[in-house]
């Protein structure tokens, strides 16, 4: 679990070190999960440890937001002024990803389909 854990960071850093060697208009964390995903990709599989920490992490994924709710409540003043562009952002936001979620899930139905009648 340990090396699990110590391989999330390591990509994380690679990630960091991409975005700000190469000046790319990303978050390195972002970057990093993507070399992680190229990796494992390469692999062909994913290490049953690494499996086992990233479900232990998502499972308590909501723990992770806690300091981001935190920062948003130091600008309660500014949310509060703004409260309709937030309101209408969470809405719309809302309403892509379920519209994306239905077609990717309609897509991948049809073509699971499609791939059991051959």
């Amino acid at each position: 679990m340990i090396l699990a854990i110590a391989a999330l960071f390591v990509f994380q850093l690679l990630g960091e070190v991409v975005v700000q060697t190469l000046g790319l208009p990303l978050p390195g964390p972002l970057a990093g999960m993507l070399l992680l995903f190229v990796a494992l990709m390469i692999r062909g599989r994913v290490p049953v440890d690494l499996e086992r920490t990233a479900n232990g992490l998502l499972q308590h994924l909501m723990l992770l937001f806690i300091p981001a709710v935190t920062g948003v409540m130091l600008y309660f003043d500014r949310v509060a002024e703004e409260w309709k562009a937030f309101v209408l952002t969470s809405i719309l936001a809302t309403v892509i990803t379920i519209t994306v979620t239905g077609l990717t899930l309609k897509w991948l139905v049809r073509h699971e389909d499609e791939d059991s009648n051959e």
